[in-house]
C-alpha cells in the first residue's frame, strides 16, 4: 500500500486555499464544508494528501517506459518496485495469481533454506544425497513417501486452489467436531494469502486476541508483508544457487568452508 503524506491547512485566508468561490466549490465536492455559513468564517481542517512516488527497481534511471515503470504496477502490492520486464502482470487476474504463486514458492524456499543448513549441520549429509544415504532417517520407502506427499499435498493444494478463486469457501468443518476447523482455518485478515488468526499467527505477530477473537493489526501486518516478500525473494535466489552448487557436487556449508 502506498503511504500518504499530508499537509494540514488551517485558517489560511488566501483566496486560492479557502477564499475563492471556485476553491470552495472544489472543496465541497471533495467533502469539505465551511463550519459556519459563507464569508471568511472559521473553516474545517483541510488535509491535502499526496501519494508517495512509486519505487523503482532501477531508481537512478529515469524514463524507460513500461520496462522501468510499468503502468500496471501501482505500488500497492508489498514489495512492488515496478519489476515486470516481461509484462506478466498486465492482466489484473494474472497479477493476483502471480503474487499468490510468489508467496507460496517463497515460503517453501525459506523453509527449505533453513532445512538444508540445519539438516547438513546435524547429520553431515549433503542435502541432495540425504534421501539415498544409508545413514539417513527414512522410516518409509521412496514410493510410500511419494504417494503420501501426492495425496496429502494434493489435497491441501486443491483446497488452496479452490479458495483462491472462491475466497472463504474452504472455511468449513472438515475435521473432528472439536477441532473447530471453520474457525481456526478461516481468513482472519481478509487479505488473500495472509490468513492470520489463532492458528496461522499463534504468536500474534500481526494482531491481538481479545475475548478469544483474533483482531488483525493493519500496521503490523503491512510491515510483515513487506519483510516476508523480501525474505522470500532472497530465499528463492538462494535455492537457485544451491541447485547450481549441487550440480557441481557442492553444498552451501561447503561453499562457506564449514
Amino acid at each position: 500500500m502506498a503511504a500518504t503524506s499530508g499537509a494540514v491547512v488551517n485558517g489560511l485566508g488566501s483566496a486560492f486555499l479557502c477564499g475563492g468561490t471556485r476553491s470552495r466549490s472544489l472543496l465541497r465536492a471533495a467533502g469539505f464544508r465551511d463550519k459556519a455559513g459563507s464569508g471568511a468564517g472559521t473553516r474545517n481542517l483541510v488535509v491535502v494528501a499526496a501519494a508517495q512516488p512509486k519505487k523503482s527497481w532501477i531508481p537512478a534511471v529515469k524514463g524507460g517506459g513500461n520496462f522501468i515503470d510499468p503502468e500496471w504496477l501501482d505500488g500497492s502490492l508489498p514489495g512492488d518496485y515496478g519489476f515486470d520486464p516481461l509484462g506478466l502482470g498486465k492482466d489484473p487476474a494474472f497479477l493476483k495469481w502471480y503474487r499468490e504463486a510468489e508467496l507460496i514458492h517463497g515460503r517453501w524456499a525459506m523453509a527449505a533454506v533453513v532445512g538444508i543448513f540445519v539438516g547438513q549441520a546435524w547429520s553431515g549429509i549433503p542435502w541432495f544425497e540425504a534421501g539415498a544415504d544409508p545413514g539417513a532417517i527414512a522410516p518409509f520407502s521412496f514410493g510410500s513417501l511419494l504417494g503420501t506427499q501426492l495425496i496429502l499435498m494434493g489435497w491441501v493444494e486443491s483446497k488452496r486452489w479452490v479458495d483462491f478463486f472462491n475466497p472463504d469457501s474452504q472455511s468449513v468443518e472438515w475435521a473432528t467436531p472439536w477441532s473447530r476447523t471453520a474457525e481456526n482455518f478461516a481468513n482472519a485478515t481478509g487479505d488473500q494469502g495472509y490468513p492470520g488468526g489463532k492458528f496461522f499467527d499463534p504468536l500474534c505477530l500481526a494482531g491481538t486476541i481479545k475475548d478469544g477473537v483474533y483482531i488483525p493489526d493493519v500496521e503490523k501486518l503491512e510491515r510483515l508483508k513487506l519483510a516476508e516478500i523480501k525474505h522470500a525473494r532472497i530465499a528463492m535466489l538462494a535455492m537457485l544457487t544451491f541447485y547450481f552448487e549441487a550440480g557441481q557436487g557442492k553444498t552451501p556449508l561447503g561453499a562457506l568452508g564449514l
